[in-house]
């Protein structure tokens, strides 16, 4: 394509510069034609007024030899002879052109340019003073005819030969900005389509390829989302079994012993060990994605999603003599995260309270709301947290020492990183004032995805928020999710 370009570009520019360099070369040719034979004549006029007066050789002499044409030989005067018997034509200077032309312009009375060997010679006939006519013959050299023909010619070829050049110059860049986007794009769409998912196109080039280009990477975008989003809904599926699994494992703990209760507690963990396969392997193969936020629009009610979820634990809550408090949540309180998103982080943490606290632990839902930003807290009364930062590494979800403690894929407290860091929030584990964990999910509400930036053991800033507790909080790490 981009030597199709410089062809055509080629072609055009040397069939426009043949167009008009031709014509032009002619008429300069004609030109310098003109001009040397109206300079001639205006020689041969300067000797009429002599011709008039009279016809002597000697004055007529003197005069021809002030011209410059007469000074360099160029110049004849013939005078033909009179009625009178004594009267003789009379030829001064050199004659180049034959008798014929001669007597045809003395009849005719027109001037005439003949050509002679050498060039041409102007005729120009002159009344005399005594009657008759005299032709006064000016010979113009071929060289002073072409006078500044070919310097011309040269100049024009010249000026044809840079438009060219420059045309396919000019040609060859533009081809090169039309033929690179266009093979960058052809390129990383054979690499989309190998699976190379973080392939994008610069947005350069013409409109067209800029265009096309922004919808390719818009396309490769929506691509990786929507894998991404699958990968992430088989998993937050799978990891949503685990509030029902808890259930089962609590209620086979009371089946006491027998073959039938050991069965029941066996089969429930095997399943439990099947949903942490199902989630290990969808994280896994979870692609690359330029943000988890829930896109323009999505958003829920923070307030009115806590009490749904608190409505579905209390009911265990009470079966295991477990005091439950609610604050905060009487108000509505919009944030910009979808609905299934927030219930499945608070599934996540609550389920965390019944599987690794005792039976009769009580736990605490807290909601904060201030200009920029919504706290969630999530407290219990339990043993706590031996180590934070050990909880919130990768796979490290569980507690470690508690009571009913099993293997974890660190993917519930890893849902609730995601939702806190699609709005620019983050996600903290301290002490809580009832006496165990406490995590706090900082909600951003300024439409800022970008996680926000801070050490480990940062201090949270409880005065700023309404919320009175001492926490000594640990932050998540930067990095990949679980």
């Amino acid at each position: 394509m981009r030597w199709a370009l410089v062809k055509v570009c080629l072609a055009v520019t040397a069939m426009v510069v043949i167009a008009f360099a031709v014509p032009l070369g002619l008429v300069i040719k004609e030109m310098a034609r003109d001009r040397a034979f109206s300079d001639a004549e205006r020689q041969a006029a300067m000797i009429g007024p002599t011709l008039s007066i009279t016809a002597d050789r000697a004055e007529l002499q003197k005069a021809v030899l002030t011209t410059e044409p007469g000074a360099d030989d160029r110049m004849a005067v013939h005078v033909p002879a009179s009625d009178e018997a004594d009267s003789v034509a009379v030829e001064i200077g050199t004659r180049r052109a034959t008798r014929k032309d001669l007597e045809t312009v003395q009849e005719s009375g027109r001037a005439s340019i003949t050509e002679v060997r050498g060039g041409s010679a102007l005729l120009q006939p002159t009344a005399l003073g005594g009657g008759g006519t005299a032709v006064v013959e000016v010979f113009v050299p071929e060289e002073e005819v072409s006078n500044g023909v070919a310097t011309a010619w040269l100049m024009l070829a010249g000026v044809g030969i840079a438009l060219i050049v420059g045309s396919v110059a000019v040609a060859d860049r533009l081809g090169v900005r039309m033929v690179e986007p266009a093979r960058r794009l052809a390129g990383a769409a054979h690499d989309l389509g190998e699976g190379r998912l973080g392939t994008r196109v610069p947005e350069e080039g013409p409109t067209e390829l800029r265009s096309a280009a922004t919808a390719f990477n818009s396309m490769a975008d929506q691509v990786v989302q929507l894998l991404a989003n699958e990968r992430e809904l088989a998993a937050d599926l799978s990891h949503r079994l685990r509030t029902p699994l808890t259930v089962l494992r609590l209620n086979a703990a009371s089946l006491g012993e027998g073959p039938a209760a050991e069965q029941t507690r066996a089969a429930v963990q095997q399943l439990e060990r099947e949903v942490d396969t199902i989630i290990r392997t969808a994280r896994e193969q979870r692609p690359q994605t330029q943000g988890q936020g829930g896109g323009p629009g999505a958003g829920c009610d923070v307030s009115e999603v806590i009490r749904e979820r608190m409505d579905f634990w209390s009911a265990l809550a009470e079966d295991e003599g477990r005091e439950v408090r609610l604050a905060g949540v009487d108000r509505t309180v919009r944030i910009p995260v979808a609905r299934p998103e927030m219930a499945a982080a608070l599934d996540a943490l609550l389920g965390n309270v019944f599987r690794h606290t005792a039976e009769g632990t009580a736990f605490a839902v807290d909601v904060h709301h201030s200009g920029d930003a919504v706290i969630v807290l999530v407290s219990d009364a339990g043993g706590g947290i031996a180590d934070p930062e050990a909880a919130l590494a990768r796979g490290g979800s569980g507690r470690g020492g508690a009571k009913g403690a099993v293997g974890s894929t660190g993917l519930g407290l890893d849902i609730v990183r995601r939702v806190a860091e699609s709005t620019g929030g983050d996600v903290r584990i301290g002490r809580s004032v009832l006496g165990g964990t406490e995590v706090r999910i900082w909600i951003g509400l300024d439409g800022d995805r970008q996680p926000r930036r801070g050490g480990r053991g940062h201090r949270v800033g409880r005065q700023r928020h309404g919320a009175t507790r001492r926490n000594t909080s640990i932050r998540f790490r930067s990095g990949p999710h679980l």
